[in-house]
């Protein structure tokens, strides 16, 4: 794959010495006196003339000189508060001088105020790509022109891309002005008037701004066209009716230039600042720049690349894309919201509520700018202030994620090339025979008929039916592979989806209304418009169909960014300002259609070119409906593609990755930011899609695959078998260990499942999360936690039996022995032997565990084991949720158990604050407790004398309880 790039004038390089050299201002001819004219002017003493030039000049001088100093001392002091915009340069000069002095004056005025301007300050005024930008071009938008500095000062990238415009705006570039405001029941409306129009045709020259103070830890902003409504992104938020009473933040409000500041009331924090580089509205151009308060920057997605964001002129481009997973590329999804870090450990996040294809902008000063070419401005800022704080209010907005169905935390097994329905099922038998959990087997596109959505190949998987039979026998379940593209080339009257598709009317058109047809895996196809409701009847019908004869599970849907084999359609796309608008984010393939649909398409909702990348969440929807409609139990979806709101539908997998060590470890820092976007149900393809598996790279994965919340093992065609019965006695042993660890741990992840459902919490965790005052773990995407208590430590690096991890100050309990790990908030290695994945439990936490067994629904009937792990003043605490594990809206309907276990002063108390049917089938069989100083000469269990032990590293267990988990008890020792 090809990875397109803006082109920079520092990447160009010229054979001419003469072109490489600086550029130079263009000297104007002054007119010069004719010496008979001059000798007509009144004669003075030349002495006169003179003398007051150098006086003049002296002046100037003395001017300039103490401006200067001036200058420099006030970008040099040292400040208390923090900077609402970059140290602002000198006034440009008034544009109206005319004369030639004047005219000299001016232009080394507007030279020094732009040299000025931090490197790190600099807002790209041509962004451009593929322009190499000159001075003439750059002057030409009336922006100042000046190279960057060395390609090794701190404005180089990594990747040793210079990416310093040289090209950037002014202080007095124009922008809009705020005419009037007036207070509404929600806070302020503004009026926005731009006098001067900028570079971009269609300047929308007013704007409404309206500032609405949601909550109390919720600002919402949107700036609209008051004259005519523009696209806006469907997805329901709340509607606030009243203005927050005890808002944390401030807003300041700038009128010229109109800009927002947003600040912190407890700390006096700038949040948000888009005084810093001018508003741009035009019809397909939306600019919005903001300063950061620190360089920790997080979320943004879909793209490779570490948890924490590198902030040195870094692009992140968001247009829905098929391609395998690379850096600097954009990937399948688009989230616009980022979640920043600010000194002492609080937090903000920032949502861009915008649909439209754009480039994010990170620059080192630190700032931000957002560009997008469509729809409104509306965004929203989320006051934490502590970082799991924000992500509940983020997903407060865009919808709570769903509670899965109980197996979709279970062990998933698939490849592309079974080639058989007998091969799919071979693969199941020998896992149960080598004794290894699996809750689900999955087919990719091979069990199709000609890659014909809706059927299944008659021949090779002519038991299909049977072989899905057989799973629900042994308790496990069944998912395939779904694309969008429905085949339009065959035979009349041979395929229904398509020709039922056509009388329904729910194809995307193209912009003459005829179907447009693209090419995918069946050849020639049409695409369904999920933004149509039809299309989602029409879609539950094909799906119910199916289902009849083969019943399946849940659905894998593949290919909906929408994938296109070809650059928009058989037809090509037309000549249009939506294909090629005046400014293209750097998405892959430098077109909007490049290996999509054309965006002058035609939705029932809106054109393509805006909701493109709503695609896979549209798809989604219609299938978690249709799904609930079927089986009646919670629809488990798994997406490709994915917008804010997915998590309410399904989950997500991190795409077509490689069989390579970098692979799994950019894994961790995709469920991490998948977490933070309000998908928790993710996860990256075990062992790797492509390229041949190695085992012991195999061994690695699957030991971190089994705490990826969503936990799948597939491989590509041609590949050679990577389940875990492929592999060596040894290899397989440890992979069956990790599996049965995660199916051991069931009770810990479905409860945190629970919390993120209705709390908005995170389930893989950033270790950041739970330390935010302890900057070390800013960066950390090579461990995570699982809810706030579980550390997970993997291998991650060929051919080493260690692992270094960092542990932050407190007490850290090996999972495995008890053993404690005192830290003072540093990095220990630790032994990682090939069968063994790190685990600790964090001091004061009670994590419920279960004896393991083949599927979930078998393990999840056992005993329960509680594990404390106990804070130095001897407490802990924990919980459980409990429920028939999937039945839909249990939690809204208040069918479940929900029990609390606390530890303090040598007692454990269970309570239970909701009963349920299901609980009073589970016992709890034995508990364990780390961290007893000092051996008890006595146990008891609800006042009765217990049978316990005692080991040396501070161990206390308890067994044979047999207590009813339905009911409270004590457990106590002295």
């Amino acid at each position: 794959m090809v990875s397109y790039k803006r082109l920079n004038p520092e990447d160009v390089q010229f054979s001419s010495a003469v072109l490489s050299e600086e550029p130079r201002p263009v000297r104007e001819d002054v007119p010069v006196p004719d010496p008979e004219e001059a000798s007509l002017l009144p004669r003075r003493p030349s002495c006169s003339v003179t003398t007051g030039v150098l006086v003049i000049g002296c002046l100037l001088l003395l001017l300039c000189g103490g401006w200067l100093l001036g200058t420099m001392f006030w970008l040099h002091r040292p400040s208390k508060e923090q900077p609402h915009r970059p140290p602002p340069p000198a006034k440009m000069p008034d544009s109206g001088a005319k004369t030639g002095l004047n005219d000299t004056v001016a232009a080394a005025a507007r030279r020094e105020a732009c040299s000025l301007i931090p490197e790190a300050w600099r807002f790209d005024c041509y962004p451009e790509r593929g322009v190499v930008v000159t001075k003439e071009l750059c002057e030409a938008r009336n922006c100042c022109f000046m190279r960057a500095s060395s390609p090794s000062s701190s404005g180089s990238s990594p990747s040793g891309r210079n990416g310093i415009p040289w090209c950037f705006y002014p202080p007095d570039f124009p922008s809009y002005s705020l005419v009037s405001i007036n207070d509404t029941s929600l806070g302020q409306k503004a009026t926005l008037v731009r006098e001067v129009k900028t570079y971009y045709p269609a300047d929308i020259l007013t704007l409404e701004a309206e500032i609405r103070h949601e909550t109390d830890t919720r600002l919402r902003v949107r700036i609209t066209d008051p004259s005519k409504s523009r696209f806006e992104v469907p997805i329901s938020v709340p509607n606030a009716t009243r203005k927050a009473e005890s808002p944390t933040y401030i807003v300041e409000i700038s009128k010229q230039p109109f800009g927002l500041v947003v600040k912190r009331k407890s700390t006096g924090a700038v949040l948000l600042n888009t005084t810093v580089a001018p508003l741009f509205y035009a019809d397909q151009f939306l600019q919005i720049s903001t300063s950061l308060p620190s360089q920790f920057i997080y979320g943004l997605g879909e793209h490779r690349s570490s948890f924490l964001h590198d902030v040195h002129w870094n692009t992140l481009t968001m247009w829905a894309r098929d391609v395998p997973p690379m850096e600097q590329t954009n990937l399948y999804g688009a989230h616009p919201f980022y979640l920043a870090m600010e000194d002492g450990g609080n937090a903000h996040g920032f949502f861009l509520l915008n649909s439209n294809a754009m480039d994010v902008i990170l620059q080192p000063a630190p700032a931000l700018t957002w560009r997008t070419i469509g729809g409104i401005l509306d965004f929203y800022v989320f006051l934490g202030p502590d970082p799991a704080s924000v992500i509940e209010q983020y997903v407060e907005v865009i919808g709570r994620p769903a509670m899965p169905i109980y197996w979709a935390l279970g062990y998933h097994l698939c490849r592309w090339g079974y080639n058989s329905s007998e091969s799919t099922w071979e693969t199941v038998k020998s896992m149960r025979n080598y004794g290894i959990p699996q809750d689900v087997q999955w087919n990719d596109i091979d069990y199709m008929e000609r890659f014909l959505d809706f059927t299944f190949d008659s021949e090779k998987f002519a038991t299909l039916p049977d072989l899905v039979k057989d799973l629900h026998a042994h308790d496990q379940r069944y998912v395939m592979i779904l694309d969008p593209g429905i085949s339009s080339s065959q035979p009349e009257g041979s395929y229904w989806p398509f020709e039922e598709g056509l009388r329904r009317h729910i194809f995307i058109t193209d912009a003459d209304g005829e179907t447009l047809i693209g090419k995918v895996w069946p050849g020639l196809t049409a695409y369904p418009d999920f933004t149509n409701e039809v299309t989602h009847e029409w879609w539950y019908d094909n799906l119910k169909r199916f289902h009849d004869k083969v019943p399946f599970d849940g659905v894998w849907i593949d290919m909906n960014e929408p994938s296109n084999f070809l650059d928009g359609s058989t037809k090509g796309c037309p000549s249009h300002s939506l294909e090629n608008p005046p400014y293209t984010p750097g998405i892959l393939g430098g077109l909007l259609r490049a290996k999509t649909v054309c965006a002058t398409a035609q939705q029932k909702l809106s054109i393509h070119y805006n909701v493109h990348s709503l695609y896979g969440l549209m798809e989604a929807k219609a299938s978690a409906s249709a799904l609930k409609r079927i089986v009646a139990k919670r629809p488990f979806v798994i997406s490709r593609s994915t917008f804010p709101s997915q998590g309410i539908y399904s989950g997500h997998w991190l795409g077509d990755n490689r069989s390579q060590w970098k692979d799994l470890y950019t894994s961790i820092a995709g469920i991490l930011t998948f977490n933070l976007l309000g998908i928790p149900l993710v996860g990256a393809d075990i062992c790797g899609f492509s390229e041949e598996p190695q085992e012991e790279l195999c061994v690695r994965w699957t030991q971190l695959g089994a705490f990826y919340p969503f936990t799948r093992n597939h491989n590509s065609i041609n590949m050679m078998p990577q389940d875990p019965t492929a592999f060596s006695p040894l290899a397989r042993t440890a992979m069956k260990q990790a599996l049965l660890l995660r199916y051991s741990l069931f009770p810990l992840l479905y409860t945190l499942f629970h919390h993120a459902h209705v709390h908005g919490h995170t389930v893989a965790r950033p270790i950041m999360f739970e330390f935010p005052k302890d900057i070390k773990t800013y960066g950390i995407d090579k461990q995570f936690l699982w809810g706030k208590s579980l550390l997970v430590t993997p291998v991650l690096d060929p051919r080493v039996d260690y692992v270094e991890g960092y542990f932050p100050e407190g007490v850290w309990y090996d999972y495995y022995t008890g053993e404690a790990v005192r830290s003072k908030g540093e990095e220990l290695r630790l032994d990682a032997p090939l069968d063994k994945i790190n685990l600790h439990l964090r001091e004061g936490s009670v994590i419920p565990t279960q004896a393991p067994n083949l599927t979930l629904w078998v393990s999840s009937g056992q005993p329960l084991h509680l594990l404390s792990a106990l804070s130095d003043d001897g407490s802990a605490s924990g919980d459980l949720f409990w429920d028939d594990g999937e039945s839909i809206d249990t939690y809204e309907n208040n069918q479940y158990a929900y029990i609390v276990f606390n530890v303090s002063q040598n007692v454990m108390t269970s309570e239970v604050l909701r009963t349920h049917e299901e609980a009073t089938y589970i016992t709890v069989e034995t508990a364990s407790f780390y961290g007893v100083k000092q051996k008890p000469s006595r146990v008891l269990v609800n006042s009765q004398d217990a049978t316990f032990t005692y080991r040396a590293n501070q161990v206390l267990t308890v067994t044979d309880l047999g207590l009813n988990l339905s009911q409270n008890f004590t457990i106590s020792w002295m």
